[in-house]
C-alpha cells in the first residue's frame, strides 16, 4: 500500500433538512481495505451514498487527487468508484451475462469487456455455471456475487461495498470475502466496506473506523480496533 486513494475531510450529509453525518474524516489507502463499523442507523450506508453523490453532502472528498464532491453519481462511477449497494440490486429478469454486460455500459472496448467477463467468471465459478440463467433465480449468495462482479466490470479503482454479508449463511460469507481478498491481492483494488458483521469486517480489513449517530468516534488499524475492549463488548460479543 502507498498513500491514500480516497481522502475525506469534514463530511456532512443530509436527507432533506435532516443532517445524518457530522464532520467525518477518514482515508482509504491505495490498495487498502477499510471497514466502516457501527450499529443500524449509525450512518454507514449514508457515508457510501454521500461518496457516490447519491445524497446531498458537504465537505472535502478527494479521490485519486481529484475533488469529487458535488459530482453526479454517473460521473463518480466513470472516475473509477463502483458502488455495490445493500440488497444486491441485480436486474432479476436479465441473465447473468446480461447483468455483467450492463455493468460495462460506459465502456466501448468490446474485446476488453469480453476478456473481463471471462476473467470474472474465473473468480466466480458459480456464476460461470449460470451464465444464461435469470438473475432472479439465483441464490442470495450468487446474487451478491453477481452484484460484485457487475461492479467490477467498470474496472474501478475503489469499490464501495454495503453489507455484502447481509442475509447470507456463514459459509457463503466466507466465500464472498475470500473472493474479494483475491481481487484485492491480484488487482490492488481498494475497498471501503460497510458491515454489521464486525468480526468478519475486522478480519478482512486493514483499517477500520467506528461511526455512532453520524459521528466518527474511533479509527485505526483493524487489529487495534478489534483489541479495543469497548468495541469487543459492543460489536464482537466478548
Amino acid at each position: 500500500m502507498t498513500g491514500p486513494l480516497l481522502t475525506v475531510r469534514g463530511l456532512n450529509a443530509f436527507y432533506g433538512e435532516t443532517q445524518v453525518l457530522h464532520g467525518l474524516d477518514f482515508e482509504v489507502a491505495a490498495g487498502g481495505i477499510t471497514a466502516l463499523l457501527g450499529a443500524n442507523g449509525a450512518g454507514k450506508t449514508s457515508t457510501l451514498r454521500a461518496l457516490s453523490g447519491m445524497i446531498r453532502a458537504t465537505g472535502e472528498i478527494v479521490f485519486n487527487g481529484l475533488s469529487i464532491g458535488g459530482r453526479a453519481t454517473e460521473e463518480v462511477a466513470r472516475l473509477g468508484i463502483a458502488h455495490v449497494p445493500e440488497g444486491r440490486g441485480t436486474f432479476s429478469r436479465m441473465t447473468v451475462d446480461e447483468n455483467l454486460q450492463l455493468g460495462a455500459m460506459t465502456r466501448g472496448d468490446r474485446a476488453g469487456i469480453a476478456a473481463d467477463m471471462e476473467r470474472l467468471y474465473g473468480f466466480f465459478p458459480k456464476l460461470d455455471q449460470r451464465r444464461r440463467q435469470q438473475a432472479g433465480t439465483l441464490s442470495g449468495g450468487e446474487q451478491q456475487m453477481l452484484a460484485i462482479a457487475r461492479a467490477l466490470m467498470l474496472r474501478p479503482r475503489l469499490m464501495l461495498l454495503d453489507e455484502p454479508s447481509f442475509g447470507l449463511a456463514p459459509m457463503i460469507v466466507a466465500e464472498v470475502f475470500d473472493i474479494l481478498r483475491k481481487l484485492n491481492a491480484s488487482d490492488g483494488m481498494s475497498m471501503l466496506l460497510v458491515e454489521q458483521n464486525a468480526t468478519a469486517a475486522l478480519d478482512f480489513a486493514d483499517q477500520a473506523y467506528l461511526i455512532e449517530t453520524g459521528n466518527l468516534v474511533m479509527g485505526g488499524t483493524a487489529a487495534d480496533i478489534g483489541r479495543d475492549e469497548n468495541v469487543r463488548r459492543a460489536y464482537l460479543g466478548y
